[in-house]
């Protein structure tokens, strides 16, 4: 597989709690790439949680900060990069992430809400509503979700290794759609 990828980046995006970190943890090892993640690597450059940026300093300043990660990352090679859930509203982000494949971990509401329940570390999450503000932040990003290059449907009861064996298989059929591009009369 890493031969057919010819060392492109995968970039997985979605709403929070689908996996992205977990399944990009997998599908890193199962390609021989280096893993990252965006929100990790922002937290190590400010020193500062995620909650604190959106708390001290706003939700625009941390958008910016994100997009300059994305910007570093995406100049190497052979990276599995899981990206936080809203990256993909700005549009310079998607210049960014178009310099590899573009897979989105979709998972319904339902399933975001079970593995986020507890979660008090999400900024967005901070309402006694969690299924509304996940329904809504769904309803908003969904569009820019769909111009992913795959789309991964994920059920509740499916594993992170099933996860990430179904990209890898999808993987092939992707990459000749790019390089094959369909043309109209």
């Amino acid at each position: 597989m890493s031969n057919l990828l010819k060392g492109i980046n995968l970039y997985l995006i979605g709403m929070m709690g689908v996996g992205k970190t977990t399944v990009g943890n997998l599908l890193a090892r199962q390609l021989k790439y280096r893993f990252l993640d965006t929100d990790s690597l922002l937290e190590t450059a400010t020193g500062k949680t995620i909650n604190e940026i959106f708390t001290t300093e706003g939700e625009t300043t941390f958008r910016q900060l994100e997009s300059d990660i994305l910007a570093q990352v995406c100049a190497y090679k052979n990276l599995c990069i899981a990206t936080g859930g809203g990256i993909i509203l700005r549009r310079e982000n998607w210049s960014y992430l178009r310099h590899g494949l573009v897979v989105w971990l979709d998972a319904p509401v339902e399933v975001i809400c079970q593995r986020l329940a507890e979660d008090t570390t999400r900024p967005l999450l901070q309402d006694s509503h969690l299924e509304e503000k996940l329904r809504s932040l769904l309803e908003e990003r969904q569009g820019l979700y769909k111009q992913a290059d795959l789309q991964i449907t994920i059920t509740g009861d499916e594993t992170p290794d099933a996860i990430a064996t179904r990209i890898i298989a999808t993987i092939p059929a992707v990459l000749k759609q790019q390089n094959n591009p369909v043309e109209y009369n």
